[in-house]
């Protein structure tokens, strides 16, 4: 399977990247094709300034994520939560990549718009600060609903399993560890 891992954390050498490329090594250990994107290694303007009402060229590397969306069969997106969702800069790549035309079209008289990333899967990983049952119960998880129901399933893309990790600021480097090792199973075991 050829699979796209994509790294929200913009801070260099953070947890994020680590799961990513944990994630990635058990992909290959499985005998698929991988792609890593770090969103902190990206070189783009991450504000839409605009909107959707004037289109603005798309830099080097974002003309690339398209690509690699297109190539990809499954995705894992690791990201980590900041003041309840997610940081800017993962924010403003989707907004500049999954642009009309490219991830969806809309068709007059339709409330919904077609997806055009439809026949891909994704999987999400999700850290926090926070304990996981407080943000998924108390907070209502808004990346995961975000990110699953606003963001890739509109664009046709089946979000299945949300792995939380948190708190990550109190946890031991055991326990980083075992979320590391979880990563690399997850990876040689992808959905």
């Amino acid at each position: 399977m050829r699979v796209l891992v994509i790294n929200g954390n913009p801070k260099p050498a953070s947890l994020c990247q680590g799961l990513a490329l944990s994630y990635a090594l058990g992909a290959r250990a499985a005998g698929h094709t991988l792609r890593v994107r770090e969103v902190g290694q990206l070189d783009y303007e991450p504000d839409l300034r605009h909107g959707y009402d004037a289109p603005a060229p798309l830099e080097p590397d974002l003309l690339q994520m398209q690509h690699d969306l297109q190539w990809a069969e499954h995705l894992l997106l690791v990201a980590p939560v900041w003041w309840g969702t997610l940081p800017a800069r993962m924010q403003g790549l989707l907004e500049r990549v999954l642009l009309p035309g490219f991830a969806f079209r809309y068709h007059a008289g339709r409330a919904q718009p077609e997806p055009l990333l439809a026949g891909r899967s994704a999987e999400l990983m999700i850290t926090l600060d926070t304990p996981a049952w407080y943000y998924r119960y108390w907070q209502g998880a808004p990346v995961e609903r975000q990110l699953r129901r606003a963001v890739l399933e509109l664009v046709g893309i089946k979000v299945g399993r949300c792995r939380y990790l948190g708190p990550v600021r109190s946890a031991d480097d055991a326990r980083r560890a075992r979320w590391l090792d979880e990563a690399k199973t997850l990876g040689a075991t992808l959905i």
